[in-house]
């Protein structure tokens, strides 16, 4: 995944941990991100769903992971359409 972005987050226990993005996209004004901990694209890494719940004036954007399982089941058909032509395989 040498072309894929890489955000790193920080926990509530002040722990960083590396994400790597697959996929974002905008829906209803809010920006999602699809992230896998794995950058090994070769590997099986484990995806996650991200929204961005930063106000316009902060700098840095917080995210929070999608928990919602109705968002959730949206959001994954969405992001499999978007990655229909790419080589990732998405599973629930």
């Amino acid at each position: 995944m040498n072309n894929e972005e890489k955000i790193t987050l920080q926990t509530e226990d002040g722990e960083l941990v590396d994400f790597f993005v697959l996929e974002e996209t905008r829906i209803n004004g809010m920006n999602y991100l699809l992230v896998t901990d794995e950058e090994d694209e070769d590997a099986d890494g484990e995806c996650y769903i991200l929204k961005d719940t930063s106000k316009v004036e902060e700098a840095e954007a917080v995210y929070q992971f999608v928990e919602d399982d109705d968002e959730l089941n949206d959001l994954f058909q969405i992001f499999t359409q978007l990655l229909d032509d790419a080589d990732v395989e998405l599973q629930k």
